[in-house]
């Protein structure tokens, strides 16, 4: 990146988090889930799909889920636990769950392994995301890579942090020399049409565009400064309710498409280091590839 934020890296102290609270229990819970995870690399018996031929499912998935939310309720038993797994596929069965998960004052939000494809495939960009929903409010976000041993973790009002390391979004101003990142989701019907419209029209006004594969990690890469933004079109609240939470506190924005605030149920958004986010709205606008009909 051309201009990072001074403030950003080693010349803080490192954040240790207390061996007690949420926050402890979500580091613990994916930490033992991506150990696990990263021994099942290329182990996998049974491979799965759900609403597409595209967007597949493992034993590993299944698993993993359970692990955490076992770990998660032995601790909070009456609180209400969201996972990818436990939800029927597509849009509305998401919307649905979600709506009922709202009523409860705590709610965990967890994608046991995003990325699945990528683990399928042996491609090393995959990742454990889980969230804590207080009173509807994102609390603790926390994501895990098990390949690269990356723990980045975020509670709110106390910034974001990567193995106990202050992060930050770059300082960025020009679209023209950014790095952005996006994603391509299962859905051929509607949303990879929309983001294939979206890259068509930023790709030109841009430096690059990396698309992992992986909404979660990508989102933890805008907060680490790694790329200086991001949009996909037709997400699930555990695809990116942590990596929300991760770009807030280290000093980014996130909004919907049409930039709207960010709320748990939005699926179409944009997250970035704040100046360049207006360019990436503007030019989704242009494109018709913002996933709403206007």
């Amino acid at each position: 990146m051309n201009s990072l934020n001074p403030n950003s890296r080693s010349d803080r102290e490192p954040y240790v988090v207390s061996g007690k609270g949420y926050t402890a229990v979500a580091i613990n819970a994916a930490a033992k889930a991506g150990e696990w995870i990263k021994s099942r690399q290329g182990m996998v018996k049974e491979l799965g799909t759900k609403n597409s031929a595209q967007d597949l499912v493992t034993e590993v998935d299944k698993g993993v889920e359970q692990m955490i939310k076992r770990l998660v309720l032995t601790h909070y038993p009456d609180h209400t636990f969201l996972g990818e797994e436990s939800v029927e596929a597509g849009a509305s069965a998401a919307a649905a769950a979600l709506k009922e998960a709202r009523e409860s004052e705590y709610m965990w939000i967890v994608d046991p392994v995003d990325g699945t494809t990528n683990f399928v495939h042996g491609f090393p960009f995959y990742c454990v995301s889980i969230a804590l929903v207080i009173r509807g409010e994102i609390s603790v976000g926390v994501i895990y890579d098990p390949v690269r041993d990356e723990m980045f973790v975020a509670e709110k009002g106390k910034g974001a942090y990567m193995h106990g390391v202050p992060t930050s979004v770059t300082g960025e101003k020009n679209l023209s020399d950014s790095l952005i990142a996006m994603g391509f989701p299962p859905d051929r019907e509607f949303a990879q049409p929309v983001n294939m419209a979206g890259l068509q029209s930023l790709l030109p006004q841009i430096r690059g565009i990396r698309a992992g594969g992986s909404a979660a990690l990508h989102l933890a890469y805008v907060a680490a400064g790694r790329v200086d933004g991001y949009w996909e079109v037709g997400l699930s609240p555990w695809d990116c309710a942590a990596g929300v939470l991760l770009v807030q506190e280290s000093g980014g924005k996130v909004s919907d498409t049409l930039g709207r605030p960010y709320d748990i149920g939005t699926r179409h958004i944009v997250a970035s280091n704040g100046h360049i986010h207006e360019g990436i709205i503007s030019s989704l606008a242009g494109a018709e590839a913002t996933g709403y009909k206007l």
